[in-house]
């Protein structure tokens, strides 16, 4: 009996480091010795992080609030400033193309600028979405690796360089080369868009190739981004059924990214809806409207910048906020058209 008692003895002398495993002499102790050596320490790392979350939920609830604040406090001002100018208009504000705010007798309307605004934004449109889909077609598709990435580099400076630049490239450099296909257009005649040739330069058309240049990183970019996120068994799929790449792109790729083509295009919309340096600088002015692409005139942005020496009283002043409140509206139901075909797409 006493051997056997000096045998158990020494067997619990031995340190159990040396014969338990390594994660039953790592874990188990170090819970419960943090649970010992810090008394309500688990509830107080509880009470920690629910206050960080807290926190947390507080500062992006306020940022998203801040937003949307903002946009209702701009659009109260533009209706707070617009409202008593449109009242004491002489004209219909919104099928007229007479521009005379004179204090005393306004004389306005948005139809002029809101048809220019629109028609040079759609010319960007459709030069552009096309372009920028090839493009990001080849960057995810075709191009070779040493080849892509420069080439998205190379779309995506675009976007950095500024209005100005743009502006004076497509008044002093561009347009004059765009003649011949204004010429070659507007003998095609039978069409209002090309009847007629009021300017030789700056009108509508070389306006909405040097928005379609501006906005065509924007397309491009995001077109690029939603077509390499293409499921890859959708495109292994395409390839089992024998299909050529042009085909494997037309039924895998091209139909998964519709929605986000859409969504950049919509983006770009909005920019060349809002441009005014650059369009402010292209544009010829005219003195009577038409709607020939050939014609010059004024967007929304380009006439309030044009005009910004007028704002010596609040009546001419309310007449340009006026027009500032329909592109605001025109912006938001552009946003709204991107976020319902979107959301049918998907």
């Amino acid at each position: 009996m006493a051997k056997e008692e000096v045998l158990v003895g020494d067997s619990t002398q031995v340190p159990t480091s040396t014969t338990m495993p390594l994660e039953e002499t790592t874990v188990a102790p170090d819970t419960e010795t943090e649970s010992e050596l810090v008394p309500g320490g688990l509830a107080r790392r509880t009470r920690t992080s629910g206050l960080g979350e807290r926190l947390f939920r507080l500062l992006t609830g306020g940022s998203a609030a801040f937003v949307v604040v903002l946009v209702v406090l701009v659009a109260v001002f533009l209706l707070a400033r617009s409202v008593p100018s449109i009242r004491a208009d002489k004209v219909n504000f919104l099928t007229s193309t007479e521009w005379a705010p004179t204090a005393g007798n306004l004389r306005f309307g948005v139809a002029a600028l809101l048809y220019t605004t629109v028609v040079i934004s759609l010319v960007a449109m459709v030069i552009a979405v096309p372009i920028a889909v090839g493009i990001a077609l080849f960057i995810t598709h075709y191009a070779p690796r040493r080849l892509a990435r420069p080439t998205a580099h190379a779309i995506d400076l675009l976007a950095a360089i500024p209005s100005i630049i743009y502006g004076i490239w497509g008044a002093r450099v561009l347009a004059p080369q765009l003649t011949g296909v204004q010429d070659a257009l507007y003998h095609l005649g039978g069409f209002g868009l090309f009847k007629d040739k009021n300017v030789p330069t700056g009108s509508l058309f070389d306006g909405g190739v040097v928005l379609a240049v501006m906005i065509l990183p924007i397309i491009s970019a995001i077109s690029r981004d939603v077509y390499a996120r293409t499921p890859r068994q959708n495109i292994e799929a395409a390839w089992a059924l024998g299909a050529t790449k042009w085909e494997m792109i037309r039924l895998a790729v091209l139909p998964y990214g519709r929605a986000g083509v859409v969504s950049g295009a919509m983006l770009g919309l909005g920019r060349a809806l809002g441009e005014t340096l650059a369009v402010y600088l292209i544009l010829s002015k005219v003195s009577v409207f038409s709607p020939s692409l050939f014609s010059g005139g004024e967007t929304f942005a380009s006439k309030i910048a044009n005009n910004s020496s007028e704002f010596n009283n609040p009546a001419s002043t309310g007449a340009y906020i006026a027009a500032g409140l329909v592109l605001f509206v025109l912006t938001f139901v552009v946003n709204a058209a991107a976020r319902w075909i979107v959301r049918e797409r998907t």
